[in-house]
C-alpha cells in the first residue's frame, strides 16, 4: 500500500520501489502493459496498489527477453484466471526454442573465424569468401535442391523425401572448424552452375516409371543401411545380404531377374555411370567427430557394394 492519502503513487515513487526507471515505467504504462489508476490535477500519472507488483512480474519477463506481445498475453491470462499458465509455458518454450537457434548459429560463426583464423595467411581471403557464402546456422536447402536435380522426375514425392533425409546432411550444432570448412566447400559444390553436358542423374538409376524409382531407390536405402554395418566391422566388400539386396534393388526396378549376366552388365553400367565422390566425402566429414573413423555414408556404401559386386562378377569396376 503506497503512503499517499489515496492509496495512489506517481510514476516516480513506482519507479524506485520497483528498482526500475521512470522513463521504463513510463514505457510499459504506453505500451498496455501497466495500466495508469488515474492523472493528478497537473497530468501525472497514479498508480494503484496492484501497480508495483505487476511492474514486477513485467520486469521478470522483459529480463527473460520475452517480447512484449508475449507478456501482455501472460498478463492478460492472470488477470482474467487469477493465475499464469498456458500463456508462460508457450513463451518460455518458444525462447527455449530462439535461444537455441541463436546459440546453434554462434558456435557455427566461432568455428567460422577459427577456420579462418587457422589457415595459413595467404589462404585467409578465399578461406573467407568460401566460408563467408555460408549462413549460420547453415541451410541445407541447397543439398536439397542438388539432389532433386540428381534423382528421377517421376520418382514418387514420398520417396523423394526420404531419400532427401539421408543424402542431405544435417550440420553439426557443435561444429569442429574443419567441419564448417567442410560444409562450405559442400556448398559452394552444390551452388555452383550444372554444365551444358554435364549429366543430373546416374545412367542406371534411369528407372522407367514413378514405381520402378520408388522401388529402386527403397532397395537402395536398405542396401546402403545393411553395407554400413559390414563397413564399421571392418569386413571387406563380398557377398551377402547387402550385396544381394543392392543387385536386387536394380533387378526389381528393372523387372528381370538376379542372374551372372544381370550382374556383370550392372557391373559395367555403374562403372560408367556419373560419380559424385566428392560430396560424400564432404559429407562423411561433417558426420563424423574429428579425429575419429569416418561414418559410413550412402556413398562410400554404395563404393563399398561396388567393390563387392566387382569381386562376385569378375568386372573391373573403375571409378
Amino acid at each position: 500500500m503506497f503512503s499517499s492519502y489515496d492509496g495512489l503513487c506517481g510514476i516516480g515513487e513506482l519507479a524506485e520501489r520497483a528498482g526500475v526507471s521512470v522513463k521504463t515505467v513510463r514505457f510499459y504504462s504506453d505500451s498496455g502493459l501497466l495500466p495508469e489508476a488515474s492523472r493528478s490535477v497537473g497530468g501525472h500519472r497514479r498508480y494503484g496498489p496492484d501497480s508495483l507488483e505487476r511492474l514486477r512480474m513485467i520486469r521478470s519477463l522483459r529480463t527473460m527477453d520475452l517480447p512484449v506481445s508475449a507478456v501482455r498475453r501472460i498478463l492478460d491470462e492472470e488477470e482474467s484466471a487469477g493465475r499464469v499458465g498456458g500463456a508462460l509455458e508457450d513463451a518460455v518454450a518458444g525462447q527455449l526454442r530462439e535461444l537455441g537457434s541463436q546459440l546453434r548459429a554462434l558456435r557455427w560463426r566461432e568455428a567460422a573465424l577459427r577456420s579462418v583464423q587457422e589457415c595459413p595467411a595467404a589462404e585467409r581471403p578465399d578461406r573467407l569468401r568460401l566460408i563467408g557464402a555460408v549462413s549460420a546456422p547453415p541451410d541445407t536447402a541447397p543439398l536439397a535442391r542438388f539432389w532433386r536435380g540428381w534423382l528421377p522426375p517421376r520418382m514418387p514425392a514420398r520417396a523423394v523425401t526420404a531419400f532427401l533425409e539421408v543424402a542431405v546432411v544435417q550440420p553439426p550444432e557443435d561444429p569442429a572448424p574443419a567441419q564448417v570448412l567442410a560444409f562450405a566447400r559442400l556448398y559452394a559444390m552444390v551452388s555452383r552452375p550444372c554444365g551444358k553436358d554435364e549429366p543430373t542423374q546416374p545412367h542406371a538409376h534411369r528407372a522407367a516409371g514413378a514405381r520402378a524409382s520408388a522401388v529402386l531407390y527403397a532397395g537402395l536405402a536398405e542396401a546402403y543401411d545393411l553395407a554400413a554395418t559390414e563397413m564399421r566391422q571392418d569386413r571387406a566388400p563380398g557377398p551377402g545380404e547387402a550385396l544381394d539386396g543392392f543387385v536386387n534393388a536394380y533387378a526389381s526396378a528393372r523387372n528381370t531377374a538376379d542372374t551372372p549376366g544381370f550382374r556383370r552388365a550392372l557391373a559395367r553400367r555403374l562403372a560408367a555411370d556419373p560419380r559424385i565422390d566428392r560430396y560424400w566425402e564432404l559429407t562423411a566429414e561433417l558426420v563424423s567427430a574429428p579425429a575419429s573413423r569416418p561414418e559410413p555414408t550412402p556413398g562410400s556404401a554404395h563404393d563399398w557394394l561396388v567393390a563387392a559386386l566387382e569381386s562376385r562378377s569378375g568386372t573391373a569396376v573403375t571409378a
